[in-house]
């Protein structure tokens, strides 16, 4: 195997590099400030990323990817149930392969630590694969990798996905000082969002503060509960004359409507969003932004707008945000957990509105 040097001294700017993070979109998001860092570094290399289909329309709009090779998982995954489609999966899986192979990657970066991204690595045929070690990488991903990253034993549940991703660079002498957010928003994006606010009947006072209260369907054990939005709401429309701006996803618009007919006060349906760049700057026109551990909570740290994030079950400080935050969270001793089917939600029920309010408020004072 060629030899790296690891400081990348020995790395031209025309080296072919690869990224594999699959999914989710929120953990996809939280690999992009690597990515940018990483470009940073090697201003004429190509970069490439190996992504899921959610996540494939994003990448193609930001400038420091130069290709997007999408692994269409669920149609692989269905077709490897069918006994009339196996085969057929298998000749795709093995085309995809070829043509990974062919592009002739220098360097795999894999971020994403599972076994499915250590084969995709190992079969992209790069002579240098950076991973992280054991017990930083699951599923035996650390035995597809030749560049290992340790990372201290103690940190496991406690450094940030952000600083992680950041981690995997330095690990292998790459040295990133300033970690630059921020998502490039095409024209047509920004368009559609200035469209959306000049036709609004009322002005929008300020505060503007965004709230995002949904979940996707398999993760509805990480949202607060629907009155407490609604009291919340009601309570920065009346005590900070603000702009309640909701904004909502897939299968999330019945749950917003809900929460705003439980409302004294008037508030904003946000507009249906195409892309996460049309999210993204829905965003950025806004003072602060409210919601739950979720893609969108990544979606605005990385617009830089501040950030009260309502934690639950998850780990607060593997999932915080990025940028100025406050976490609103309760230790009711089951939590954290991954208990996706829990109905009791005892750790979202001792978040009061108090808390939510008060952390708005230091956020806007600071």
């Amino acid at each position: 195997m060629k030899k790296w040097d690891v400081s990348f001294r020995s790395m031209t700017n025309d080296r072919k590099i690869l990224i594999v993070r699959l999914s989710a979109v929120g953990d996809v998001i939280r690999t992009l400030p690597a990515v940018k860092a990483l470009r940073e570094h090697n201003p004429s290399s190509r970069i490439a990323w190996v992504v899921e289909e959610p996540s494939k329309t994003l990448l193609e709009t930001q400038p420091e990817i130069d290709e997007v090779i999408v692994v269409p998982r669920k149609r692989w995954t269905d077709g490897m149930k069918s006994p009339l489609r196996i085969w057929e999966t298998v000749g795709e899986v093995r085309d995809f392969v070829r043509q990974l192979r062919s592009r002739k990657f220098d360097i795999v970066f894999d971020f994403h630590g599972l076994l499915k991204s250590g084969l995709i690595s190992y079969f992209s045929g790069a002579p240098a694969r950076v991973g992280f070690e054991r017990g930083w990488s699951k599923e035996f991903n650390f035995l597809f990798s030749n560049l290992k990253v340790k990372l201290p034993p103690e940190q496991k549940k406690k450094m940030n996905r952000f600083d992680q991703n950041i981690a995997l660079l330095r690990g292998v002498g790459l040295e990133v000082r300033d970690v630059k957010t921020g998502l490039f928003i095409p024209s047509g994006d920004r368009e559609y969002v200035e469209s959306f606010f000049r036709g609004l009947t009322a002005p929008v006072k300020r505060p503007l503060i965004a709230i995002h209260p949904g979940t996707s369907q398999k993760t509805r054990y990480k949202r607060w509960l629907l009155d407490r939005y609604a009291q919340l709401s009601d309570r920065l429309v009346r005590d900070l004359d603000a702009t309640v701006l909701f904004t909502w996803g897939p299968d999330e618009l019945e749950w917003v409507k809900a929460i705003q007919k439980e409302m004294t006060e008037p508030s904003v349906l946000g507009p249906q969003t195409g892309s996460i760049t049309q999210l993204a700057e829905i965003f950025r026109r806004c003072d602060l932004y409210v919601g739950g551990d979720t893609g969108p909570m990544h979606v605005a740290s990385m617009m830089g707008i501040p950030v009260v994030a309502i934690f639950g079950p998850t780990y607060p400080e593997v999932n915080a945000p990025f940028g100025r935050h406050r976490l609103v969270r309760k230790d009711v001793g089951c939590n954290p957990c991954r208990n996706r089917a829990c109905e009791e939600l005892t750790c979202l029920k001792a978040v009061a509105v108090d808390d939510v309010f008060e952390a708005v408020n230091d956020l806007l004072r600071g």
